[in-house]
């Protein structure tokens, strides 16, 4: 049975000729799931093409998710969905509420021709290691959250330079990439500066940042605000149920310590927005309830996975700064 057809003159690349005739064999049911293809050799020398253009055609239909190698034997038919045009390899950090909004809305623009596999690192610089070691060369695509984590670059560049696209936080290691992202001294600055008139009302600023997970550049623009504009401040690695004295705003980056802070204000019988204030980051629906409404700084997510869904389809090279927004409500 002839599975690979090649015409000469016919203005399409020999490799992608062989990828359309493997296509067209599994879609008329020539070649199942499990079945052997022909080997690289047969084909080089059934058609006089080089090794090179053989294993470009197979290595394609690979990263597809439609065929599979074992080293030593040859490749196999690994999946018969051939109108998966990308397969992607997105890697977050974690899954919460409002990354969830953006991985839906990612999944949504990405399209039915498309499939995305989504992994966790969970701010493990091994298990990020390990992830990607093991997807180089089974994606189209990698898009990739590498937080702050150290020698993330190292690793995104051992990746197929031209497929990898950088998601939420990027850094000067990584600028050659595509990328949609959160410049968080910028953000958390220019909210401040929106705020400042409800802010001048309240006496310290107070800024919770363990720095594991969160972003160096909250805290960056953060000083910076409290410099340029005579704010009194604090950075803090954690909350530890301290005792909260009015006229503190606490700028919260992490929803675990939200609840510590509204908690130990509950228990002191101090009154949120009047005698204290609370700067939550990231919108999700319960802040518009909790405490009677909680102010944040946030991104718009859903536009950030529409971006970047988009940047993948059309291949695009730029780096796009998704812009953030204060939300104001009863905590300030």
């Amino acid at each position: 049975m002839k599975i690979i057809t090649i015409q000469a003159n016919l203005g399409i690349p020999k490799y992608r000729q062989i990828i359309a005739s493997i296509e067209k064999a599994i879609e008329e049911n020539r070649l199942q799931r499990g079945v052997k293809l022909p080997s690289v050799n047969k084909i080089s020398m059934e058609f006089s093409l080089s090794r090179d253009t053989v294993l470009l055609a197979y290595e394609e239909l690979k990263k597809r998710g439609i065929v599979f190698a074992i080293p030593g034997k040859g490749y196999y038919v690994k999946s018969t969905e051939v109108r998966i045009e990308q397969k992607v390899f997105l890697l977050f950090e974690e899954l919460n509420s409002f990354k969830e909004d953006l991985y839906n809305s990612f999944l949504a623009h990405i399209g039915r021709n498309a499939r995305v596999d989504i992994f966790f690192h969970h701010f493990n610089v091994g298990v990020f290691r390990k992830l990607i070691e093991d997807a180089n060369g089974n994606y189209t695509k990698y898009v990739i959250m590498p937080t702050n984590l150290s020698e993330a670059a190292r690793y995104i560049k051992t990746l197929p330079v031209n497929e990898v696209y950088i998601l939420d936080q990027t850094n000067p290691d990584l600028k050659s990439f595509p990328a949609v992202y959160q410049n968080f001294v910028t953000d958390i600055y220019d909210a401040l500066a929106r705020g400042k008139s409800k802010l001048l009302h309240y006496n310290k600023l107070i800024l919770i940042f363990p720095g594991f997970r969160e972003p160096l550049g909250m805290k960056e623009g953060f000083v910076k605000f409290c410099k340029d504009f005579d704010f009194a401040y604090e950075v803090i690695p954690e909350f530890d149920r301290r005792t909260i004295e009015t006229g503190e705003v606490y700028i919260i980056p992490n929803d675990r310590d939200l609840v510590s802070v509204i908690e130990k204000a509950n228990d002191q019988g101090i009154a949120l927005g009047s005698d204290f204030g609370i700067i939550s980051y990231n919108e999700t629906p319960l802040k518009k309830i909790v405490g009677n409404g909680i102010t944040t700084i946030s991104t718009d997510f859903i536009g950030m996975g529409k971006i970047m869904a988009e940047m993948v389809l059309e291949n695009r090279n730029e780096q796009v700064e998704n812009k953030s927004a204060l939300i104001f409500r009863n905590s300030l």
